[in-house]
């Protein structure tokens, strides 16, 4: 007992003289060891003297995420728990059911079951909300829910669920299955190859170097790379597949940090697999990360157009750090530089505003770089198309509605009243678009745009200074304006929404595979990309 006393004793000593001994916070030495001091006496009484009974796990675990609550969202504590589900992000295997969930307070909801897997097979459907898994109620479960549903292959699991008003239970045999980095490829037309490329784990290099030479070996001779909706992953996994594209030897991604054993400088390795072939590489808004490497990088080069909205803007690149009793830590270690010299950084988390949010940086402020050809690109706010299409860029009232999981909700209802047998040919017509305005209407959704919210602010100063009477009438005014805007919003904004119910309702009967196939027919990004690349003036005009 006493071995086992000292031995836990000796491992946080050790872990703090190495901490210190490290030259980067030599410095700061006296003042982390005083904080530290602080915190410790601090824990040891609250823990001893409060009048009700404390936990202490919890305790920690609430002081650990609210310190790190002022630092960017990426550096984030993670438990034992956690550390499992980043080595499966990052590997692409995974065992469990086999469906993406959405943990919410009180169920999970099933966003898509993976098509054939174990989920599909026992028929579970996208819009199914579980509130049970075995015995456990998933509105007691205090951590993430959706850890209920993984276990070993080949084990069972009971799930009770909401349907359409109505209470099932099925058992449900779990499994493996490899997510996929490359869950599609094919031709679009007679001479031009479409990958998807939706993560950046450690087979993203492997599965998309596979997928082109599959393309090529079927006549492809110019590419569309669809980086749309890829949130990034591993760093060296966008080096490798802009390596697919570029010779050996070429700057990629510079990173910079004050520590600097990160300060580090990522060159293709290898040979390209073709340096010639026009290619057109597909972004927008949730493009991040690595994505943001990969297409910043073709783009600086001159070696792709850049096609579709601006992307996400994350140019911090974070780092795992063992600690103890299998918990780890990711940090961000630095930022990251394309091969021009701009980060495309967009929020500043280190000056926020009176509210604690992070700050965008104002186009106005953004800095210009060049191009290998002199093209003027840009920092702080994403990688900017070379051709932006517009009425994919979203809007705050196409945002909202989403977030607002709508159109999610209107596409489960659809599913259950409707029948699609011909995937190419399905258009949403005008008459559901209406049906879904009247969705929203009835659902209590209430749009508070921030000029709405500047206004009312205002009004409360005008109140304090008296000047409420005279701007009375200017007030009344603004406000009808705002409520004449929101009330032409949606209508406004219909092709996005289009859009968006119209990739929604085609999963529910067709999986993403489906959606994939309809994208190669009816895509409007993808359509540019085609016109770009059938023309090859334009696309040498546009990289000049």
């Amino acid at each position: 007992m006493k071995k086992l006393l000292r031995k836990k004793l000796l491992i946080p000593v050790l872990a703090v003289l190495i901490f210190f001994g490290t030259t980067a916070f030599k410095n700061d030495f006296f003042e982390i060891a005083k904080q530290i001091e602080i915190f410790t006496t601090l824990f040891k009484e609250i823990n001893m003297n409060y009048v009700d009974d404390t936990n202490p796990g919890e305790l920690m675990d609430t002081a650990i995420k609210s310190m790190l609550d002022d630092l960017d969202p990426y550096t984030q504590f993670y438990n034992e728990q956690d550390v499992e589900a980043s080595r499966i992000n990052n590997a692409g295997d995974y065992t469990g059911i086999g469906a993406k969930v959405l943990t919410l307070e009180d169920k999970l909801v099933i966003v898509e079951p993976y098509q054939n897997y174990a989920a599909d097979k026992a028929g579970l459907k996208a819009g199914d909300e579980i509130i049970k898994v075995d015995n456990v109620n998933v509105a007691d479960f205090k951590d993430d829910a959706a850890n209920l549903l993984q276990g070993s292959a080949g084990t069972e699991v009971s799930i009770t669920y909401n349907r359409q008003g109505k209470t099932n239970t099925v058992t449900i045999i779990r499994e493996s299955l490899e997510i996929k980095a490359v869950p599609h490829y094919s031709m679009v037309d007679e001479k031009t190859g479409y990958v998807v490329l939706r993560k950046f784990n450690d087979k993203a290099s492997l599965e998309t170097l596979r997928a082109i030479k599959a393309l090529k070996n079927q006549g492809a001779t110019q590419l569309i790379l669809d980086l749309r909706g890829n949130p990034g992953g591993l760093l060296h996994e966008a080096v490798n597949v802009t390596n697919i594209f570029v010779p050996k030897d070429q700057l990629v991604v510079t990173t910079k940090s004050k520590v600097k054993k990160y300060n580090k400088t990522y060159y293709t390795q290898r040979e390209a697999i073709d340096t010639e072939i026009p290619l057109v590489v597909l972004i927008d808004g949730k493009s991040a990360s690595a994505s943001e490497i990969v297409s910043g990088a073709l783009q600086d080069m001159d070696r792709a157009v850049v096609v579709g909205t601006r992307s996400f803007g994350k140019g911090l690149v974070q780092r795992p750090k063992p600690l103890t009793y299998g918990t780890q830590m990711k940090i961000t270690i630095s930022r990251y530089y394309t091969p021009s010299g701009r980060c495309i950084q967009a929020l500043d988390y280190w000056n926020r505003d009176e509210d604690g949010k992070a700050i965008r940086t104002l186009q106005e402020n953004y800095n210009a770089f060049k191009t290998r050809n002199g093209r003027s690109v840009f920092d702080g706010g994403g990688v900017e198309p070379d051709i932006e299409v517009e009425f994919a860029k979203q809007t705050p009232i196409t945002k909202a509605i989403s977030n607002e999981n709508l159109v999610f909700n209107y596409a489960t209802d659809y599913y259950y009243n409707h029948q699609i047998k011909d995937l190419k040919s399905f258009s949403l017509q005008d008459s559901d678009f209406k049906k879904f305005k009247n969705y929203i209407k009835s659902s209590g959704f209430n749009f508070e745009t921030k000029t709405e919210t500047a206004l009312h602010n205002a009004l409360i100063v005008a109140k304090e200074e008296a000047l409420a009477t005279e701007i009375d009438s200017e007030f009344n005014a603004l406000n009808e304006a705002l409520k004449s805007y929101k009330e032409n919003a949606i209508d406004d904004n219909k092709t996005q929404l289009k859009s968006l119910l119209t990739d929604e309702i085609i999963k529910r009967y067709f999986y993403s595979e489906g959606l994939y196939t309809y994208y190669t027919a009816n895509n409007t990004e993808i359509k540019k990309a085609l016109s770009i690349l059938n023309n090859p003036s334009q696309y040498a005009s546009i990289l000049r």
